[in-house]
């Protein structure tokens, strides 16, 4: 089946992070809420994963129109150690979930060398790499973790428990780029076959199995289905690691008591996330630090390619690459999610 091409339009950085602030607004987000929010989401854009970035924003505010979110939640951070917070969502939009608990673990991270947050009470917060990246950008090697709601079943097993709990871990490289590492624990995230579907794709039978347990190429069978690990049992073992971390420990939800935003977007998911942040300033100085970085990506780098077309690449230098590029030329985005985000704006404006 041919392809039918997206309209897309370009929009500077500043001004799409202005449009979803104000689009947030109307809704009842405060301000300094709906920046931080704007400032994740709009990050995620300019990596290039646009599956979860502006246009999750009408998503987000649906679900609050429909009370499984609350648009209006103040985050609340409780300092149980001088290391650890606990940071209660308040089944806040995630992203600013995500934004608060990066905060608390950055605080005690400067204080204590290593700083941990866990947060509960959450809804779903965009990709990890924005938190990875503003963490690098302090100086701080960052491992962070949500759960999920269930579409892994476990291993052997026939029905969904697990969730495809994203996992980041990041560590800086003062002057240079820092490496980056943002995956699901399935071959692919959902949303990816969300978007097959609609576009009335198929995808690689890698991908899910319906409903059965049977590999498929039907992004609908997918959808009724189960998401694949990536990895086998090992992907499963991650999986269920990450939310024994991001839900049990935080006191959120976990397993499928996590609630399915699309089965049932009025109630509240409480999925959990857990930061945990070191300073490597503790560690060793910037430019000790800097050296054995541009030594460890060149050791990577000069990797004689078995592809000479495919030279070996490093996690996350594609999106650093997108990031660069369209933070000076603009980030492009489809243009229905920027004619949605102008409609929410005007909207919050007429109120």
């Amino acid at each position: 089946m041919s392809q039918t091409r997206t309209e897309t339009t370009v929009v500077p950085a500043d001004l799409l992070r202005s449009l979803a602030t104000r689009a947030l607004l109307g809704d009842g987000v405060p301000i300094d809420d709906a920046e931080a929010i704007s400032r994740v989401l709009v990050q995620a854009d300019l990596f290039g994963i646009h599956t979860h970035g502006i246009g999750r924003i009408p998503q987000y505010l649906e679900r609050g129109r429909l009370g499984g979110l609350d648009p209006a939640a103040r985050v609340r951070v409780e300092r149980v150690a001088p290391a650890v917070a606990r940071v209660d969502g308040a089944n806040g939009i995630g992203p600013l979930v995500g934004a608060r608990a990066l905060e608390a673990a950055v605080e005690g991270a400067r204080g204590s060398g290593v700083g941990a947050a866990f947060a509960r009470h959450s809804n779903h917060f965009g990709p990890v790499m924005p938190y990875l990246f503003q963490a690098a950008e302090q100086g701080f090697a960052a491992i962070i973790a949500s759960n999920a709601t269930t579409t892994i079943p476990p291993w052997g097993g026939r029905e969904a428990r697990i969730g495809n709990n994203p996992l980041g871990i990041g560590v800086p490289s003062p002057g240079g780029d820092p490496i980056m590492l943002d995956i699901a624990m399935s071959v692919v995230a959902r949303a990816k076959i969300r978007r097959a579907a609609a576009a009335g794709n198929t995808i690689p039978d890698t991908w899910a199995t319906d409903i059965d347990g049977n590999p498929t190429t039907d992004p609908h069978a997918a959808l009724e289905g189960f998401l694949q690990p990536v990895g086998g049992h090992k992907g499963y073992g991650l999986s269920l690691m990450v939310d024994l971390f991001a839900g049990l420990l935080s006191g959120a939800a976990y397993l499928d008591h996590v609630s399915s935003w699309s089965v049932d977007p009025e109630r509240a998911q409480d999925l959990g996330h857990v930061f945990i942040l070191i300073d490597t300033s503790r560690l060793m100085d910037a430019d000790a630090l800097a050296a054995r970085m541009a030594d460890f990506a060149g050791i990577l780098h000069n990797t004689p390619p078995a592809d000479p077309a495919a030279p070996v690449r490093i996690p996350g230098e594609s999106e650093l690459a997108a990031h660069r590029a369209q933070s000076a030329n603009g980030v492009e985005v489809t243009s229905a999610d920027v004619a949605a985000l102008q409609d929410l704006a005007a909207n919050a404006v007429a109120r």
